[in-house]
């Protein structure tokens, strides 16, 4: 057995939207009412409950996936404003969906700045290699980062590169905060963030799976905060990390590990 295999990750069932989403951060579409929210997020390392609620729900209809995350924070805070700033690096949501070769990143802040990456596993990414001869794709001419692992863990399958210059087609993000940003007031709520996910965009990491899906299909779907602040207003190095399900690592970049999201053709009907 793995020490991955050691890991049970969690699973999730995301239905169809009632009605149509407007994305604007306040997930007050009445389809996030009905949706089914996951598990509160879990210490990355320990599976140990984390100090602050975070919860995700995920939706789709025949153009999108919707993801509405809700992170309570009693100090909201978010200075970087350049798309692919290192979000990582303060307060953030972050999201992941893997596929067999490859695997998508998505960061963002309260101030709605956004990071991504898209990830190709260097043991495919050569001639004959699914995303080879790509220009978006190509590592001489384009911006990547070279990774093995984070945190001192080392995966078992190697480098992969990162993508830094590959915008998700049509995608549309929008944040909420219950509160006033960067008050230092101590009295804010939190925030509300809603990402929605072109299926088009999806098809490099889809694997020969149905775009919209099939009532059935599993695609792996990460979720994760990361928290720079602690419990009495310190700054934290390295930030808090909090996941859906743990990762037995400080290390979000652990496909095996991600959550099984179920698609449903049913639509959303509240929780049972």
């Amino acid at each position: 057995m793995t020490e991955h295999a050691m890991i049970e990750p969690a699973r999730y069932t995301c239905y169809r939207a009632a009605g149509p989403i407007a994305v604007n951060g306040k997930l007050d579409a009445p389809s996030w009412q009905l949706a089914a929210r996951s598990t509160p997020f879990v210490d990355i390392v320990t599976g140990e409950p984390a100090w602050f609620d975070t919860r995700v729900a995920l939706l789709w209809d025949d153009d999108y996936l919707y993801f509405g995350f809700r992170a309570e924070e009693t100090d909201v805070r978010g200075t970087l404003t350049a798309r692919d700033s290192k979000i990582w690096e303060e307060n953030d949501l972050e999201l992941f969906i893997g596929a067999r070769d490859a695997y998508y990143e998505f960061e963002i802040n309260a101030r709605n700045t956004v990071y991504e990456a898209f990830w190709i596993w260097n043991d495919v990414h050569r001639p004959g290699g699914p995303y080879w001869g790509r220009p978006e794709f190509d590592p001489v001419r384009q911006r990547t980062l070279v990774l093995d692992g984070v945190g001192g863990h080392v995966h078992p399958r190697g480098e992969r590169w990162g993508f830094l210059d590959w915008d998700f087609p049509g995608l549309k993000t929008a944040v909420h905060v219950e509160g006033v940003l960067n008050s230092r007031t101590h009295t804010d709520r939190g925030w509300t963030a809603e990402v929605a996910l072109l299926w088009k965009g999806l098809e490099l990491l889809a694997d020969g799976r149905s775009l919209p899906p099939k009532d059935g299909d599993v695609w792996r779907i990460d979720c994760s905060r990361f928290e720079k602040i602690g419990r009495h207003g310190e700054v934290l190095d390295p930030s808090a990390g909090w996941t859906w399900n743990r990762h037995g690592y400080y290390d979000s970049h652990i496909p095996e590990v991600f959550p099984y999201v179920t698609f449903s053709t049913e639509t959303a009907k509240g929780e049972l």
